[in-house]
């Protein structure tokens, strides 16, 4: 299975401000309503996984943005809200059990990894294919970090990168 990061950081390394806020998301001037090739990069994904803190964060936003299937990971939420059944499943145990599972029993190809946590585990434990990071030109100064600490460095091979927006940087990486 080809297990994707596709994330949006500020110039400073974070994805989120100090409580999860992601206002500054939205300062940029985007007068066509761009979606910035997020369209495109969700066709290419049978689904995704999603840590408990985004999943939240997504169900903040009033509206449900997905049309693949979304696996939540977590070990204590008890259940999903009604209205996103059949949309969005409870999946636990390690990250690795838990692609096992999407891959084995799911039939996942390509998955959507989402979330800082998520991220920063499937780095650490080597369960990365590709990552993309958009970079906003504002810095937060503090807040949750993309990468967080790595145990131990990691090779990246730059696959193409595109400005957006005349003020966006939009970065695909492949991991070695």
């Amino acid at each position: 299975m080809k297990v994707i990061a596709y994330m949006a950081q500020s110039l400073d390394g974070y994805i989120a401000g100090p409580n999860g806020e992601l206002d500054w998301l939205e300062e940029i001037e985007n007068p066509e309503g761009s979606d910035l090739g997020f369209a495109e990069f969700m066709a290419g994904v049978d689904a995704l996984l999603m840590g408990r803190n985004t999943f939240e964060k997504v169900l903040s936003f009033g509206f449900w943005p997905y049309d693949k299937p979304v696996y939540v990971a977590s070990n204590s939420l008890k259940g999903i809200p009604a209205d996103l059944e059949g949309k969005a499943f409870l999946i636990s145990g390690t990250l690795a059990e838990m692609l096992a599972v999407l891959a084995d029993e799911k039939g996942v190809q390509s998955l959507y990894l989402d979330g800082g946590k998520l991220i920063q585990s499937a780095l650490s434990q080597d369960l990365l294919n590709e990552m993309t990071v958009t970079t906003l030109p504002v810095i937060l100064g503090q807040g949750i970090s993309l990468f967080g600490h790595l145990e131990a460095k990691k090779k990246l091979q730059l696959k193409g990168s595109e400005v957006l927006l005349d003020q966006l940087v939009k970065t695909k990486y492949l991991l070695c």
